[in-house]
């Protein structure tokens, strides 16, 4: 993998979690009384949709990338989600996105080759 397509993977990648992040923040302001309604999660998502798009006609990922970024997209999801029950408790318990949003970042570092086990060198 060439500089310039790990670097466009990354961004892709990190649009995917912004893109699930503010989709959570959006939901949230709609349904959620506790929490104030803002227009800036909306322009968010917005952006970040169609800066995904723009990636993605550029350069179409391959299986894993697309992989990869649906499961970045989730990460978003739970993590914004733990982060509102965590900050209004009474709303619900965050376990259950937290447990969500840590497997599925231990399946990508295992995916992206974070968490290989380093190869033994033998010597001769």
């Amino acid at each position: 993998m060439t500089h310039e397509n790990s670097r466009n993977e990354r961004k892709t990648l990190a649009l995917s979690v912004v893109t699930g992040l503010c989709l959570n923040a959006v939901w949230v302001g709609f349904t959620v009384t506790e929490v104030a309604f803002s227009i800036f999660p909306i322009i968010a998502l917005v952006l970040a949709a169609q800066g995904l798009y723009q990636e993605y006609l550029r350069q179409p990922a391959n299986d894993d990338t697309s992989l990869v970024a649906v499961a970045c997209f989730f990460v978003g999801l739970f993590g914004h989600s733990a982060f509102v029950k965590a900050q209004y408790p009474e709303i619900g318990s965050n376990f259950f996105s937290i447990m969500v949003a840590l497997g599925l970042l231990l399946w990508i570092g295992v995916k992206m080759g974070v968490l290989k086990k380093k190869e033994e060198v033998t010597e001769l």
